[in-house]
């Protein structure tokens, strides 16, 4: 029934996908900045994942506002940005953890 429903009215489609994934990236941004805290007594890179989910907040309320048509070009820039921050943590962590033994 849903697929009918996008190819019937696909700007809506967009619009409620788009809405959603704004949601996501702030339930991200709020985990990784909870996560941030929940890291600093033993992770001195905790500063990183608190300034990566400040920045999935921040994203997901600038998309939430962003009108349809620059939503298209916003959210698929968004998305890269949050596997660009998720790419740098990882890599970082995995220094982290190499540097360990």
């Amino acid at each position: 029934m849903g697929g009918i429903v996008a190819v019937v009215d696909p700007a809506s489609t967009f619009a409620g996908l788009a809405d959603i994934l704004g949601f996501i990236f702030l339930l991200i941004g709020v985990q990784w900045m909870v996560q941030a805290f929940a890291e600093r007594p033993f992770n001195p890179y905790w500063w990183l994942t608190l300034i990566g989910g400040i920045l999935m907040v921040v994203l997901a309320f600038w998309a939430s506002g962003q009108f349809f048509v620059e939503r298209a070009y916003t959210l698929l820039i968004f998305v890269g940005i949050w596997a660009l921050t998720k790419g740098v943590t990882d890599i970082v962590r995995a220094f982290q953890i190499r540097s360990l033994g």
